[in-house]
């Protein structure tokens, strides 16, 4: 007799809401300091002309374009040339709007409002496309704090030209690696997943039958490396780095017969300048051709990808124009704080929205301490309000990806001191309206999310593990033909290993959402074991690891 260990679907109960596991410190990324350096080198130039002409109170709009600089460090160069071009564009557009409102709006609440509105329609274009880190904050930071800035009809042709001089130089600032290592996006996209995949390898030798949630880092990470290296121009370069991304799918189909060592030693070939690992193998030639395929398959179309998002777009409408209200109600004449930190809350279910929220308070408190301590320092003079301002520039970048809260602690000193580029204000008052503007965002923001369910999710699942089974179905035929072509069985297998990746992030957003429908889990886990067990056979049937072939993998 056999036991059936899959679970049987359960009525979804509120999750816990833990206030010590979100601020967990994690690994550094492995480019932590490319971000950082990108907005010294995007801040500081504007920053010091603008000081050097007596005229720092126009910072704040060439902040705007150099904060540009922050976005598409994971990208390869050609792709990175045109987002950034769109992020500087949408930049410069979502200040325009908040000039304009600025220069006619004769109230406080019509502000609030465009404000929400504003954020709601960058959180969802964000994304849609997938732009971040660090997504729509920095936008919505800008356009928020424009709104509650003194302006005249006159003035706003002025400062966009002054926004976007900053953000085209922060484009040739994101631009400049390239000139050294015109590869490395698509280069260390593939070494991740190399050692992800290796480090998966490890555990399954550790335990015979894991869970299918233990592949999901790695499924992600290889997912992420394709979508690099789909958006990479040179052909040689790309098919080189997919020879060796191939592999790190095998040992997610086959762990048990792969050697981890050897990825980890293409992973590390990779990170240097030297030439691409060349892995031999007379059937990558063949498997490939599927790639190319999905290079020529048109993209979706961007309201295609918008309509999913509609319950989070109405959460951070409804959340951040509640939280501007409450804090105008409270007495904080530019309530903006508290705007931009109901719109940071947002993630992809209730549960990472309340962990985004204890982060984002813990952050910003340690963040006005910090403040209270150097801004005497930033009354001495100019010279150091714009020196400070640039090292928490590179601090907050620096530190963002060990946990938000730890790049909040340098955020936070770096916003309230940009206030003082046009005049001198009082510290008491600016640090009593920051911290009520942030508890006020952060409870009315994680109450709007509450009562803005997204219910959508179990529909999501159940679309994502119908995608699964077609998938499984279609390469299930092509094995059991006779002598499929070695093109569609591996666009058959990448359609399938792509379908089982967006199953396990559609049911791990699901899981995270409060007041739903039961989860079919049975039949999640049943459709992931099948899955893995026919993507196992194709790279079997394609003989990717048979002795003299699969370079790297062992019986």
């Amino acid at each position: 007799m056999t036991l059936d260990r899959t679970p049987a679907p359960t009525a979804p109960r509120p999750r816990r809401l833990p206030l010590t596991t979100p601020l967990h410190l994690g690994r550094p990324s492995d480019i932590w300091f490319k971000p950082a350096l990108s907005v010294v080198a995007s801040v500081a130039p504007p920053n010091l002309t603008l000081l050097a002409l007596g005229r720092l109170d126009l910072a704040m709009y060439t902040m705007a374009g150099s904060l540009c600089a922050l976005y598409a460090h994971n990208r390869p160069y050609a792709a990175r040339a045109r987002v950034l071009a769109w992020v500087i564009l949408g930049m410069v557009g979502g200040l325009a709007v908040a000039l304009l409102t600025a220069s006619l709006a004769t109230g406080a609440v019509v502000l609030v409002t465009v404000g929400a509105l504003l954020a709601a329609a960058q959180k969802a274009l964000c994304d849609a496309t997938r732009v971040g880190p660090p997504g729509n904050v920095v936008l919505t930071f800008i356009s928020s704090a424009s709104l509650f800035a003194p302006q005249t009809l006159a003035q706003v042709p002025g400062h966009l030209a002054l926004a976007l001089a900053a953000g085209a130089w922060a484009w040739l600032v994101g631009m400049a690696p390239g000139l050294l290592r015109p590869h490395g996006p698509e280069r260390r996209a593939t070494a991740q997943a190399l050692n992800a995949s290796a480090a998966y390898a490890e555990a399954h030798g550790a335990d015979d039958h894991p869970h299918p949630r233990h592949r999901a880092p790695a499924a992600a990470a290889v997912q992420a490396a394709w979508q690099t290296l789909l958006a990479a121009r040179d052909p040689r370069t790309r098919r080189a780095l997919e020879g060796l991304l191939v592999r790190a799918e095998v040992a997610l189909a086959a762990p048990a017969d792969t050697d981890p060592g050897r990825l980890r030693a293409w992973a590390r070939e990779l990170t240097g300048t030297g030439p691409i690992p060349q892995v031999h193998d007379p059937a990558a030639a063949d498997e490939l051709l599927g790639v190319e395929a999905e290079l020529a398959a048109p993209v979706r179309p961007l309201w295609r990808r918008l309509g999913p998002l509609a319950p989070i777009a109405a959460r951070t409408a409804l959340g951040c124009a509640l939280a501007g209200y409450v804090s105008l109600a409270l007495g904080v004449g530019r309530p903006y704080w508290a705007l931009v930190t109901a719109a940071s809350l947002y993630q992809a279910n209730l549960a990472l929205t309340w962990s985004r929220g204890v982060q984002r308070v813990v952050g910003n408190l340690l963040g006005v301490l910090l403040f209270a301590a150097v801004v005497p320092l930033a009354h001495v003079s100019q010279v150091l309000l714009v020196l400070l301002c640039v090292a928490f520039n590179f601090g907050a970048e620096a530190l963002m990806g060990r946990n938000y809260w730890l790049g909040s602690v340098c955020v936070t000193p770096m916003a309230l001191l940009i206030t003082e580029f046009a005049r001198t204000q009082e510290p008491g008052q600016l640090i009593t309206e920051r911290v009520l503007d942030t508890l006020v965002g952060a409870l009315v923001g994680f109450l709007a999310a509450v009562a803005v369910t997204n219910r959508r999710s179990g529909d999501r699942v159940d679309h994502a593990l119908t995608a699964v089974e077609r998938a499984r179905e279609r390469a299930a035929r092509l094995l059991a033909g006779p002598a499929p072509a070695p093109a569609a069985l591996e666009s058959a297998r990448r359609s399938l290993t792509a379908a089982l990746a967006d199953l396990r992030a559609t049911v791990d957003a699901a899981s995270g959402e409060w007041w739903q429908r039961a989860l079919p889990q049975e039949r999640v886990v049943r459709a992931e074991q099948a899955g893995h067990r026919t993507l196992a056979a194709t790279v079997r049937h394609q003989g990717l690891h048979a002795d003299g072939k699969a370079e790297g993998v062992r019986r």
